[in-house]
């Protein structure tokens, strides 16, 4: 009887295990894959961490205006910051399955994550302030991180690069090529570690009212980058832009032929951007804008830059949508402000690359750096090499240019059905305006450096137009008016995320206390800027 009672037990132990195991089996979903290739991990990344041109950040920039309520508006009611953690995760996720498929502790996708580290840090610090660091990331073991300060996540940041350009070396050295699925630089690590440089070089002058920070050593650590561009290698043309191209029919650029009905006279081209190249005779005037239509019918030449008309942001949206007109088929009526340039924009699915962190403004970044006393240097040679790379990448050359615009009732579809102009322009003509030639190593020479530095952040570069005029307040943005909200003021901040107050309200209200005296006030300094 024992021994059929053992049996029985030992057949129902069978039983359950059998059970449990079919269990889960049946609890795996095999369309949700629980590992995958490292490569793969790294090409979402990629994808998650460039912002589209022609959206509401450029227009918060002060590039492009929107005149129809129903697509949008340029208030300035910052709300919670876009905060990139489900990315971060995405990182781990990536040097994890590195390691997995027998990846040494040093590899490219580790060196790759030390610099995507930084890179969503500095742009997440930069939105809102102090933010959970050193105790984020970790999982279900902690669920409640406390912040770190923004000088903290600056330390780290850069600290993040150094380490990143110093494990890219070192693979380089080693001859690694194991790296697959990336898409910006074909897997060629020699071209991310300029960009990280590049990027670092980005960071430092942003620290620009913290200069005198022993801590930071901002000064010496330019210099450094500077001095020695065998370790640290920096971009040296257009060619090592960090930037993502847009391949039809793939992934095609934001404004194409296949919106062109709907959203071509719904926008315009801004004041604060558009004023700056009429002003100084700027050849990408005829490029980037189509002439006024008013302009036109007073008897303007397309060629002559007076022809060229933005609208002030801070304008009533009504206002600027009845001055703004549409295209009847006859002409733009009343049309008293350009468009987008919309044979470039809307006659193509690829019109431009979207520069993440381009040749153009580090130029400008080493100029500011001279400017400032922080390193020695030609900054007027730096200057005009970025002067010079922000209108070749136009497609703009010395000598005579043919730039065109649409004909008044025509459409993209008709293919070559365009009015077209032809405009002599001689690069040494433009720059040597007293208005664009370098004034030295001056606060007028600072100023041209960030105004051009501007200009070449065209619909590119994400929110760094709109940082530099937060840090340095060049150039001057349209406000005290209705048409940016926020009671006419640009704001400095964005908010935090409503889930960090659900989720971590207690150290969230610890951080607002101690930046802001408690409030979520996207009128506040951040640190970085006192």
């Amino acid at each position: 009887m024992k021994s059929r009672i053992l049996i029985a037990a030992a057949v129902l132990v069978m039983g359950l295990t059998a059970c449990d195991k079919k269990f889960q089996e049946l609890e795996q979903n095999p369309n949700s894959p629980e590992s995958v290739p490292a490569s793969l991990a790294l090409n979402g990344v990629e994808n998650s961490i460039f912002i589209e041109p022609w959206g509401i950040e450029h227009r918060w920039n002060q590039f492009a205006c929107c005149n129809y309520n129903y697509y949008g508006n340029q208030e300035y009611n910052f709300g919670g910051a876009t905060l990139y953690y489900t990315t971060l995760k995405n990182v781990i996720k990536m040097e994890e399955e590195a390691k997995k498929s027998g990846g040494k502790d040093v590899n490219p996708y580790t060196a790759l994550g030390k610099f995507f580290r930084g890179y969503l840090f500095y742009e997440m610090t930069m939105s809102v302030g102090d933010l959970p660091m050193t105790e984020a990331l970790q999982g279900n073991t902690n669920l409640t991180p406390k912040y770190n300060t923004q000088k903290e996540i600056f330390v780290q940041v850069l600290k993040w690069l150094d380490e990143a350009n110093t494990q890219m070396a070192q693979l380089i050295t080693a001859s690694d090529n194991s790296l697959l699925g990336d898409f910006y630089f074909n897997n060629d690590l020699k071209k991310w570690q300029k960009a990280v440089n590049s990027f670092r070089l980005r960071v430092l002058v942003s620290l620009s009212k913290k200069d005198a920070d022993a801590t930071l050593n901002i000064k010496a650590d330019f210099a450094k980058i500077l001095s020695n561009k065998t370790n640290y290698p920096i971009f040296e043309s257009m060619d090592d832009n960090w930037q993502y191209v847009y391949i039809n029919p793939f992934n095609k650029y934001p404004t194409s032929p296949d919106n062109f009905g709907f959203d071509a006279t719904r926008y315009n081209m801004s004041s604060t951007y558009l004023g700056i190249l009429t002003a100084n005779k700027d050849p990408r005037t005829f490029v980037v804008a189509d002439p006024a239509g008013s302009k036109l019918k007073a008897g303007l030449a397309p060629s002559d830059h007076a022809a060229y008309v933005g609208a002030s942001p801070a304008e009533d949206l009504a206002d600027m949508s009845s001055k703004a007109g549409t295209d009847n088929g006859a002409g733009y009526a009343p049309g008293q402000y350009s468009f987008y340039g919309r044979k470039r924009y809307y006659s193509t699915y690829t019109a431009e690359n979207t520069l993440i962190v381009g040749y153009p403004e580090m130029c400008f970044n080493i100029a500011e750096a001279i400017n400032r006393g922080w390193v020695a240097g030609d900054a007027e040679s730096w200057y005009k090499k970025g002067i010079q790379a922000s209108i070749g990448f136009y497609g703009i050359k010395e000598g005579a240019n043919t730039f065109y615009y649409l004909k008044p009732g025509g459409k993209v579809s008709e293919g070559g059905d365009y009015y077209s102009f032809a405009v002599s322009f001689i690069f040494n003509d433009y720059y040597n305006q007293s208005s664009v030639k370098y004034a030295g190593n001056t606060a007028t020479g600072l100023n041209q450096i960030l105004t051009q530095k501007y200009v070449a952040f065209f619909q590119n570069s994400g929110m760094q137009a709109y940082y530099q005029y937060r840090r340095t307040g060049v150039p001057a943005f349209a406000q005290n008016g209705p048409g940016t909200g926020n009671s006419g003021k640009i704001p400095r901040r964005f908010q935090y995320p409503g889930t960090e107050r659900t989720t971590n309200g207690t150290n969230l209200a610890s951080a607002l206390s101690s930046q802001f005296g408690g409030s979520d006030d996207i009128n506040k300094e951040l640190w970085v800027n006192q």
